[in-house]
């Protein structure tokens, strides 16, 4: 069916207190999704951040972010009292997130709340179920605050048993989020729209992950990668990009049956209705780069699971409904897997216009089957493009989409993404208002600054969503 939808991350709400959470802000960026005639609200991870606030980085493949938890929410629960976090300097009330702030008062003002939490048998079954994951998230967390936040392969061993009532504070965290999580879920479906999560392939070296599962990654006997992942040299980065995280084991995962996969993609469906999985190809050959390199310049290409790793997980829970960042370098063997599962790719207009050559980007080269983007959290925003590309692939953009010099070029480029025959159109806040550059989400390499963009309340108008509304209706999505 077709549809189209909007790119927008939940810390990137509006809120008096610093950061987007799960509270009303959310709901009524549901209503206007539902105003709009919009199917889909993608957003980036939810997991809990660390150093840097990447969403790409997080302390547990599995558990929320508490920067998320609404504390207005729990004022209503009488968990908060309006003292305790009203007149707390969050950060300007503006366009920013002020991680520093965030980091230095968000969790302290959260401990009020769970001395005041009453374990009840729904906190219980939720620490049963989840147990495979929150139990060693507990622990990671637990001795993280002992350790003054340094990262696990830096704590002296062996290490101190954690504090039980450290370990139920973050347990708590979780339970309310997940809480908080599952009732916005709710309401968004009850507006005919779909919640598309995201899926970092990897995850961090300095999670519980990788502390609690360290068979699942290529370590050594100090816990360090032997390995880490990365991408190698192109036009954009002469020296490639060194990530960092540490590769998997895949004839481990083999041998045991894809089991923490499939735990995975399992967890993640409840808290989605669509996923798509950041750097997909590197399920069919992954880049390795040794350990102590300082770029990704000698590395080298490794077989991944392919095909087998999705049909282990289909056999498991039934078919999953996956959109496939299929970006970067791509072979032979990429295009294999991607029809043999035949989950969609990912369309990016702003890559459409290289005026050296032609390009599989460019619409009329799409089949159905695909996810059409102006540009993701990556890219620099659509107006920011128009300032920033090469002059010729700009001319080019512009005769190839039939685009006049003037303040409708944006538009013109929206309706030619809504025209195309890519069945899913999703298109990020930031390009639906024109912003320029300065709200652009991440600018990759960049190793601070980041993830900062919010939106105003008044974003979100009527006069935006009657127009959101219109396109959809004429081009039948």
């Amino acid at each position: 069916m077709r549809g189209s939808g909007i790119l927008l991350h939940i810390t990137s709400l509006p809120s008096p207190f610093g950061i987007g959470t799960l509270g009303r802000s959310a709901y009524d960026f549901a209503d206007f999704l539902e105003k709009s005639g919009q199917r889909y609200w993608q957003i980036l991870p939810v997991g809990h951040t660390g150093f840097g606030d990447s969403p790409y980085q997080a302390f547990s493949a599995f558990a929320g972010n508490p920067y998320m938890i609404d504390l207005d929410l729990l004022c209503e629960k009488e968990l908060l009292r309006p003292e305790e976090y009203v007149d707390i300097d969050w950060g300007e009330k503006s366009r920013q997130v002020d991680y520093g702030k965030i980091f230095r008062n968000r969790t302290a003002v959260l401990r009020n709340v769970a001395q005041r939490f009453k374990k009840t048998e729904a906190f219980e079954l939720f620490c049963s179920e989840n147990a495979f994951w929150l139990e060693d998230y507990s622990v990671f967390m637990s001795l993280k605050e002992r350790f003054s936040g340094r990262p696990f392969f830096e704590w002296k061993k062996p290490y101190p048993d954690p504090d039980k009532k450290e370990c139920d504070f973050w347990k708590i965290l979780q339970f309310i989020f997940y809480s908080q999580w599952y009732d916005l879920k709710k309401y968004v479906n009850s507006k005919g729209i779909q919640i598309i999560g995201d899926l970092p392939i990897y995850v961090a070296h300095d999670s519980s992950d990788v502390m609690g599962n360290p068979e699942l990654f290529e370590l050594d006997l100090n816990g360090n990668p032997v390995s880490v992942a990365g991408v190698p040299p192109d036009g954009f980065s002469p020296r490639g990009q060194l990530w960092g995280n540490p590769v998997f084991d895949w004839n481990y995962m083999r041998r045991n049956g894809y089991r923490w996969w499939i735990k995975r993609i399992s967890h993640s469906m409840k808290l989605f209705d669509r996923i798509r999985i950041d750097h997909f190809r590197g399920f069919s050959s992954y880049y390795s780069v040794p350990s102590g390199n300082t770029d990704a310049v000698n590395g080298f290409w490794r077989a991944g699971p392919s095909s087998e790793l999705f049909e282990a997980i289909e056999s498991e829970i039934g078919k999953v409904n996956i959109i496939a960042e299929d970006l970067g370098f791509i072979d032979n063997g990429v295009r294999d897997l991607m029809k043999k599962t035949g989950f969609p790719g990912m369309k990016i207009l702003q890559f459409a216009f290289d005026s050296r050559e032609g390009s599989d980007y460019l619409p009329h080269n799409y089949g159905k089957n695909c996810v059409v983007y102006i540009g993701t959290h990556d890219n620099d925003t659509l107006a920011g493009w128009f300032d920033n590309a090469p002059e010729k692939d700009v001319e080019f953009a512009k005769k190839y989409l039939r685009l006049s010099n003037g303040e409708g070029m944006i538009d013109g480029v929206i309706k030619s993404a809504m025209a195309s025959v890519g069945e899913t159109v999703i298109f990020t806040m930031q390009d639906l208002l024109g912003l320029g550059s300065a709200a652009r989400m991440n600018t990759p390499s960049q190793p601070c600054g980041n993830w900062r963009w919010r939106a105003l309340k008044s974003d979100f108008s009527p006069a935006l969503a009657e127009k959101l509304l219109s396109l959809t209706r004429l081009y039948g999505r």
